[in-house]
């Protein structure tokens, strides 16, 4: 499945495009006013859960990250509308802008150090980070993840104990 084959509701719609206002005034010209730091994302962020990762080849993520990301939400009875996902390489952020913007109570790094949003702590992979009220998870890049091999498959399930742990999944 393509994004292009993917049926978005209004509220997604409405949360992707919320800092946009679009006006027609009298001369029917189309003014357009953006709120200037804000960042694209993907979802409705209805459970404040922040998804970085990094796609160069994206808007957001490529095909086969959003469906591996779809599935993975899924499993942790989730789906995007719950969650904001950014493309880190297309809008880099840092954690006060993340926090302004999105109020996460959980953050999931998908190939993104901790440092490179200026978080003034470090921590590992695979280990949840409490800071500042807000829930950290390191992992590898979603590319690393969603590889049918040996490695891909231990790397799979290291994140799933730990997002069974961070969305409390028996």
């Amino acid at each position: 499945m393509g994004l292009n084959e993917i049926e978005l509701s209004s509220i997604v719609l409405s949360g992707l495009y919320k800092n946009s206002l679009v006006t027609l005034n009298e001369e029917k010209k189309v003014v357009e006013t953006k709120s200037e730091a804000a960042p694209k994302y993907l979802g409705g962020n209805k459970k404040n859960i922040l998804i970085l990762a990094k796609s160069d080849d994206a808007v957001f993520v490529n095909d086969k990250q959003l469906s591996f990301l779809t599935k993975l939400l899924e499993a942790c009875k989730m789906n995007i509308g719950d969650v904001a996902i950014v493309n880190h390489a297309n809008n880099p952020m840092n954690i006060s802008e993340i926090k302004k913007q999105f109020s996460p109570k959980s953050i999931i790094l998908f190939g993104i150090s901790p440092s490179s949003i200026k978080l003034p702590i470090d921590f590992p992979t695979f280990k949840l980070q409490e800071y500042d009220s807000c829930t950290y998870l390191c992992a590898p890049t979603l590319y690393e993840l969603d590889v049918d091999s040996n490695d891909g498959k231990v790397l799979k399930s290291k994140l799933w104990v730990c997002l069974k742990k961070l969305f409390e999944i028996n």
